[in-house]
């Protein structure tokens, strides 16, 4: 049987589970690239030893990874394809994994992606303005 690519995988995944939109499959995938960049970045012996990446450490990384992407839009993409919490992330690397496109060790599990950061504090916090306080005036300046 000729191996699928891609595209043909996440086809098959959203006949079973219709939730997210294709390209929330393909942000995540291009994210746990991303991911693992900045890892290897970070930790160049980490990155000799493994590949892998913890549920948090993607959360993370795709929060990162989506604000470089769309900025200040990114929680609205993200909401736009059925993501607005960080286990979504975890059910997308889950569904990744039943088809063998991504892989997990024995102590991974969708739970490690629950509740990683809210997306208005990861998305929507960076980009309101901080509030300043305006001076007030003297008793002098008031007459």
């Amino acid at each position: 049987m000729p191996e699928l690519d891609v595209n043909e995988i996440i086809a098959l995944i959203l006949k079973e589970d219709p939730r997210f939109d294709r390209q929330a499959y393909a942000f995540v995938r291009d994210g746990l690239e991303h991911t693992v960049k900045e890892l290897k970045k970070r930790d160049a012996a980490r990155a000799r030893i493994s590949r892998h990446v913890s549920g948090r450490e993607l959360a993370e990384g795709l929060r990162d990874y989506a604000l470089e992407q769309f900025g200040p839009l990114a929680k609205t993409v993200l909401n736009a394809w059925g993501l607005s919490e960080t286990i979504h992330f975890g059910d997308i690397v889950y569904n990744f994994i039943e088809y063998n496109v991504f892989s997990k060790t024995d102590s991974d599990r969708r739970e490690d992606f629950a509740d990683v950061y809210s997306f208005a504090d990861a998305f929507d916090a960076p980009f309101r303005p901080r509030s300043r306080r305006l001076p007030m005036p003297s008793l002098a300046e008031a007459e």
